[in-house]
């Protein structure tokens, strides 16, 4: 059991007889898990709010970019595309995987798809490349290959992935609140991201944002049920409150702020399908092509595994030799969704790291995800309302789960440095690089050369030695490029 499970909800039910319990416990494992259909109802909402951004967030990055013919996507199709793959895929995932995982399209994998593989083709033939790289996750999952290479992870690096998750949600949690901000003239300074704006923390949405911290980890430590879910309503009321007295326009909050323009939204579906195979590869050639789709597979295939393995870890699911029960099942559901993704032009979907607000909230099974899911199904047709949490009011919730996270780091051996520095590496450079995939990456390369720099070659799988020698190919890209002239 996760640490946050004691502090956050309430006693663990009893275990009760087999026969006693209802088809929804014995479908789901509520009981088994320690669970509740209460804590599975808070920590959906928990996640849904905590993700809802990605409604506005991904059509705005897909639809900011043009492709080779400087044609834009449909920014009312790509909400809808969004909404859609995200409602169908995290319930799938819910029933399939009966793990609290949510899926939407992955943040990087967007922006990579918008701003490195649009410009070169087609939107279509774009989209097209996502599809076969969800097909490739598809076959490693498949083939047991993918669940192989989680299992052969030590579990060193697994609670390493577990810490560095936490620091990354929090990272993320902390920038899309505007509470640390880039700044704008980093290239000169020594300093490249500093508190607010020009540090100091201005303006309402910045009080929003504390107060909904403060309350949160208040209601922690006093042990209150739903205290991440109850921070999260009370910043939103607030923020509408402060919204209205105060006159403010959606500037001041940035991405989504607390009102809402209307109630119904018609969906869209004129991406669903909007997609072409094998058209990129006559258009930029077969080299650049397969480059493309292995920079996306590489991407999303460690950034899944990294959150899968933190989120599970948080929720108490690993089992005693760290590995995640029904992996395979997980993973062949998360490889539908970047099919499902590409497929809905709305890139590749994947697990959400913000499934870590509703593991804080309870949730230990796939019904928090039927919940997660139903609302992004709603917010189809009620997508005004659905934007009515600002990220001052949702994110504090993932500070709170990232600082919950970091109770992992106790297990790391640190006395071991062919073991303390790997970790750190993926520790630090997750939120560093705001990359999962680079601080696996790194962290798999370091295991690898100072374990055989010590003669310890033996502690070493022979799968972390590929998957070791495909991230020195990964990091190594753009010379690889240059040197076979596809750049």
């Amino acid at each position: 059991m996760s640490p946050q499970a004691d502090a956050t909800t309430e006693p663990t039910p009893p275990k009760i007889d087999g026969g006693a319990k209802s088809g929804l416990d014995r479908f789901f494992k509520i009981t088994e898990r320690g669970s509740t259909p209460v804590r599975e109802i808070r920590g959906g909402l928990a996640t849904f709010f905590a993700m809802a951004y990605i409604i506005v967030l991904n059509p705005v990055i897909l639809g900011s970019a043009e492709d080779k013919y400087h044609q834009h996507l449909s920014q009312p199709q790509l909400v809808t595309a969004t909404v859609l793959v995200a409602a169908v895929m995290t319930i799938l995932m819910g029933v399939v995987g009966n793990i609290p995982l949510a899926l939407a399209a992955g943040l990087g994998i967007n922006a990579m798809v918008a701003f490195q593989v649009a410009p070169q083709m087609s939107w279509d033939e774009a989209m097209g490349l996502v599809v076969l790289e969800g097909v490739g996750l598809l076959v490693l999952a498949a083939t047991g290959l993918r669940e192989a290479i989680m299992n052969a992870i030590p579990l060193a690096l697994k609670q390493a992935i577990g810490v560095g998750i936490g620091m990354f949600v929090t990272l993320v949690g902390l920038v899309s609140a505007g509470i640390v901000t880039r700044v704008p003239d980093a290239a000169d300074s020594t300093v490249p991201v500093t508190l607010g704006a020009g540090g100091d923390l201005k303006g309402w949405p910045a009080l929003v944002f504390c107060f909904g911290l403060l309350l949160t980890f208040v209601l922690l430590v006093r042990k209150v049920s739903g205290a991440i879910l109850i921070g999260m309503i009370a910043s939103t009321v607030l923020a509408v409150i402060i919204h209205n007295a105060a006159g403010l326009d959606q500037a001041d909050w940035g991405l989504t702020a607390p009102e809402a323009s209307g109630v119904i939204d018609t969906p869209d579906f004129g991406l669903i399908g909007d997609v072409d195979l094998f058209g990129a590869f006559g258009q930029v050639g077969f080299i650049t092509a397969s480059l493309l789709i292995f920079t996306l597979l590489l991407s999303n295939f460690f950034d899944g595994m990294g959150t899968i393995i933190g989120v599970s870890r948080e929720a108490g699911l690993l089992d005693e030799q760290g590995k995640v029960p029904g992996l395979g099942r997980i993973l062949t559901v998360e490889s539908v969704g970047a099919i499902a993704g590409g497929g809905a032009s709305a890139s590749s979907t994947t697990v959400f790291v913000e499934s870590t607000a509703g593991v804080g909230e309870g949730a230990r099974t796939g019904l928090a995800n039927l919940v997660t899911g139903g609302l992004f199904a709603l917010a189809l047709l009620f997508t005004p309302l659905a934007k009515l949490v600002p990220a001052q009011a949702a994110t504090p919730a993932l500070v709170v789960v990232g600082a919950l996270m970091m109770a992992q780091i106790k297990h790391i051996d640190w006395d071991d440095m062919t073991v303390a520095v790997p970790s750190f590496a993926t520790i630090a450079l997750m939120p560093f690089t705001y990359s999962i995939t680079t601080g696996i990456g790194a962290g798999f390369i370091l295991y690898v050369v100072l374990k055989a720099a010590t003669g310890k070659v033996r502690e070493i799988p022979l799968l972390l030695w590929i998957v070791s020698a495909l991230f020195v190919v990964h990091f190594a890209i753009d010379p690889i490029e240059q040197v076979l002239g596809v750049k």
